[in-house]
């Protein structure tokens, strides 16, 4: 996966490839596509919930972008210009189904109480080892979906792809300042939930996910062949993020951020989406000029 983050992310590259496109070369438009769709993809995947609705709001983002590229005057960054619109999608998008699922922490801490807590077996634990794992990746994404948009996007970008503070600040039209004490503040309400309920993060805690995982396949709630986290990609969060932040080294149990930077993402983009139908639309095109 191209990583956008990157420090051989190439400003250069990307402002030619936008000056052709804007000339009319579809191939530029293209590849200036592609470039940004996987990591707008797994964005959208954190904060969704939901692949299906990912691709959704990538789908929807994206054709924005191609709509909106003609606005672009090339006094900015086209870096930051591309992700201050994919920030304002995000923010404000028609709610989704899985959104509403989420009112707060209280409420998802008492829908995982309910859950019974069943001992297992040894060979319990080998043999639901992977569904373990998507029972894990479930639980993390829905305790973000907890957080309000604007703190679940900062925190995805700050502390899950380790997006740095003058990145951060420039993406969301806000000083550096404002932009840590959000992240702080959104760091502080998942830790806080988590310190109080994760087996993972307090083992002082009863909840453990193999537990969960058994009562769950039992009713009927999990089970291997419908997996939607846990999926045989090379790649994790973790690959996107270079470089560690002082504010993330000095949290007093940084292990919550390495649980989300582990989390796969998806690179696949092998089958054709409504993008790839849009960059064959005459009529679409016409928006570019």
């Amino acid at each position: 996966m191209i990583n956008p983050l990157s420090a051989k992310y190439s400003e250069t590259d990307n402002r030619q490839l936008v000056q052709q496109a804007l000339e009319g070369n579809r191939s530029a438009l293209d590849q200036l596509i592609h470039l940004h769709q996987p990591f707008i993809y797994n964005v959208a995947w954190k904060m969704c919930h939901n692949p299906h609705d990912a691709m959704d709001l990538t789908q929807e983002t994206l054709l924005k972008v191609i709509t909106k590229l003609s606005q672009f005057k090339f006094k900015s960054s086209f870096r930051t210009w591309l992700y201050r619109i994919i920030v304002n999608e995000f923010l404000l998008s028609k709610r989704r189904e899985t959104e509403l699922q989420f009112s707060s922490f209280e409420a998802y801490g008492n829908q995982l109480d309910a859950i019974p807590n069943p001992e297992l077996t040894q060979d319990e634990r080998i043999e639901l080892r992977e569904l373990s794992r998507e029972m894990q990746i479930r639980c993390l994404s829905g305790m973000l979906m907890c957080l309000t948009r604007e703190q679940r996007l900062i925190y995805i970008l700050g502390d899950t792809f380790g997006v740095d503070h003058s990145l951060g600040a420039e993406i969301f039209n806000t000083s550096k300042q404002n932009f840590r004490v959000k992240l702080h503040r959104a760091r502080k309400e998942l830790y806080n939930y988590m310190n109080n309920k994760c087996g993972l993060v307090n083992k002082a805690n009863p909840c453990r996910c193999p537990k969960k995982t058994k009562a769950l396949k039992a009713m009927g709630v999990l089970n291997e062949k419908e997996m939607q986290f846990n999926l045989a990609y090379k790649n994790k969060i973790a690959d996107f993020v270079e470089t560690a932040h002082e504010e993330v080294k000095a949290v007093i149990d940084k292990k919550y951020t390495a649980l989300y930077r582990d989390h796969p993402v998806k690179n696949d983009f092998d089958k054709k989406t409504l993008i790839d139908q849009a960059l064959q639309d005459d009529e679409l095109m016409q928006y570019l000029k």
